[in-house]
């Protein structure tokens, strides 16, 4: 696994601010940016996106203290810190309406049935969330469908958190070498239906999405854990 001293490019006096180039690729329900950061060059190898679900802030968190120690021109992928803006400034898992974004996108399944989730980890899945009025209804999802099609990604990592695992439907090398990194099990299915999900909609439209999820710990192991190899797809080291 690399190390945590591996990564040093941005001094630490100038880590308290991004410096990169970013693009506003849409607004959430309440008006917020949402925001992509850019390299310099075209060239973009994958798109790596955190906070769909407002209630993993750790996802957000982590990518942008990683983010922050990248110099602008060794930057290799687009970064969306906060797909869910309204959720995270709220603490909530949907957004502003009250919809799972992981469940809106439009897909062969998705369903309009409530979302089921868990109060706190591990208990019956007893709140209920929209999965929209119907599929892409939310604005949040529009513009993440929109910069998809714009920037054309090679790979997709979507950040979640906190089951613990690399979850790689096609078992790609890159998936293979993201479980050998961070000592997590790769598997190619999550083990329970997601109809309407980022990654149901990625595969339908034959997109190569990788979901990260981060175990169930503080914000501090996972930032000492998983952020040199988070650095490692920032800066194009990665397999």
């Amino acid at each position: 696994m690399l190390s945590e001293s591996s990564y040093d490019e941005v001094p630490l006096q100038k880590r308290g601010q991004i410096i990169h180039n970013y693009q506003c690729y849409g607004k959430s329900v309440l008006g917020y940016p949402l925001e992509v950061f850019l390299p310099l060059s075209k060239q973009i190898s994958y798109l790596i996106m955190a906070g769909h679900h407002g209630d993993e802030p750790e996802t957000t968190t982590v990518l942008s203290t990683v983010l922050r120690t990248v110099a602008p021109e060794h930057l290799n992928c687009a970064v969306v810190l906060a797909a869910n803006p309204d959720g995270l400034s709220r603490g909530t898992r949907a957004n502003a309406r009250g919809v799972d974004l992981n469940r809106n996108f439009p897909t062969t399944d998705w369903s309009p049935h409530p979302i089921l989730h868990s109060w706190l980890s591990k208990e019956p899945k007893t709140v209920e969330l929209s999965p929209g009025v119907k599929p892409a209804s939310e604005p949040e999802t529009q513009a993440l469908i929109n910069l998809v099609s714009t920037l054309s990604p090679k790979v997709i990592i979507s950040l979640h958190a906190r089951l613990a695992c690399i979850d790689d439907p096609r078992e790609t090398e890159l998936g293979h070498w993201l479980s050998n990194q961070t000592d997590l099990p790769l598997v190619n299915d999550i083990g329970y239906p997601t109809p309407g999900s980022f990654g149901t909609w990625a595969k339908e439209k034959n997109i190569s999405l990788i979901t990260f999820e981060f175990p169930d710990e503080s914000i501090v192991s996972i930032r000492r854990r998983l952020s040199p190899v988070l650095y490692s797809l920032l800066n194009g080291v990665a397999k």
